[in-house]
């Protein structure tokens, strides 16, 4: 249990190191699915199936999207955006 906190501290420690550009987005990534994947044995261990449900936690939102619609003309490209 110690020893998971201890890993998940250290990639919290190099993350926030690390800066955030095109160039290390990849290396970023793969930390994050690293945290996820402690995170998720600090919740259910990894020693078989457990009866009753874990803790969650939550995640922040980050980054940018952008999202292209392509269509006929009076479809409802419009309106299906503004009801996202």
């Amino acid at each position: 249990m110690a020893d998971i906190l201890a890993k998940i501290e250290e990639i919290e420690t190099e993350m926030a190191r690390t800066q955030k550009n095109k160039a290390t987005s990849g290396h970023l990534g793969l930390l994050k699915a690293k945290l996820a994947k402690l995170r998720r044995e600090l919740i259910a261990p990894p020693g078989g199936s457990s009866s009753k449900p874990g803790e969650g936690f939550e995640v922040s939102k980050s980054g940018d999207a952008r999202v292209g619609l392509i269509g006929f003309p009076s479809v409802g490209k419009s309106t299906l955006l503004t009801k996202l």
